[in-house]
């Protein structure tokens, strides 16, 4: 624990690997209230994981906990036949055909945005933040991708959206969370924890306007994206799929592509 709290928030990454390249692919880290946290960092390790003995390996209570308020209870924190569901759901989403179906021509659009954004500041001369740029790229191109419209973070560079802000408030939130035992109570001494809820209900609700929206105005889009698939789901029971699992799922698959930035 004193070692972690000696590493920078904005060095964890360079900490993990420095610690792989010492110790190996496989290392273990203790922490109190969290137990032991095992690193893996080979193919053969991540496939015995995530397929081969998957049913062995639960996220646990402690995992979700700290997530949840980012992922709710998508296919990333779900267990057994939840996520056994939830995969069968998902996985037609990214076979190659449909991937390539419903984000060709978003990634094209939005990098042209990202072209001509380049080229004005190029003419006037003036100092491009590439890896801001870069982050409201994916995020615009993933808001296409999965509800069908993007968050206007390119046409709108210098504003902030509020969307994006709330998101990467809960991504930092919930990652700092992972080494920091005591988040519930330095939470709730620091106000932080209302900024979660703040947060965490703006995301939400943005996602559950578009989808209800989308259920009014008939759902049978010519173009696929995310939310179209989700749509056009349905339970065990044959049920169309409710509103708050698709949130779960929409917001879920939005976590993976901000943290790449």
């Amino acid at each position: 624990m004193p070692l972690l709290a000696s590493v920078p928030d904005t060095e964890l990454y360079q900490f993990f690997e420095k610690q792989n390249n010492e110790l190996g692919p496989v290392w273990s880290i203790s922490l109190p209230g969290f137990g032991r946290m095992i690193q893996i960092d080979t193919p053969e390790n991540v496939e015995h994981v995530l397929k081969v003995n998957f049913w062995n390996y639960e996220k646990g209570p402690t995992f979700k906990g700290i997530m949840q308020d980012l992922a709710g209870n998508g296919i990333f924190l779900s267990d057994g036949a939840k996520w056994k569901f939830q995969r069968q759901l998902t996985i037609r989403i990214f076979n190659i055909k449909a991937f390539q179906e419903y984000t060709s021509d978003v990634f094209v659009t939005e990098g042209r945005k990202v072209i001509n954004f380049l080229g004005k500041a190029a003419d006037e001369g003036t100092v491009v933040d590439f890896q801001a740029l870069m982050l409201h790229f994916t995020l615009d191109s993933f808001g296409a991708a999965s509800f069908g419209k993007s968050f206007g973070c390119l046409e709108h560079i210098e504003n902030k959206i509020p969307f994006a802000v709330s998101m990467d408030n809960l991504i930092e939130t919930c990652t700092r969370r992972i080494v920091d035992p005591l988040w519930k109570f330095r939470e709730y001494i620091t106000g932080v924890s209302r900024k979660v809820d703040y947060d965490s209900q703006l995301i939400r609700s943005y996602a559950l306007e578009i989808i209800q929206a989308r259920r009014r105005q008939g759902f049978h889009a010519e173009e696929k994206d995310f939310l179209q698939f989700l749509l056009e789901g349905v339970d065990d029971e044959g049920k169309p799929l409710c509103d708050e699992l698709i949130v779960d799922n929409i917001l879920t698959f939005t976590v993976p592509e901000k943290l790449a930035d």
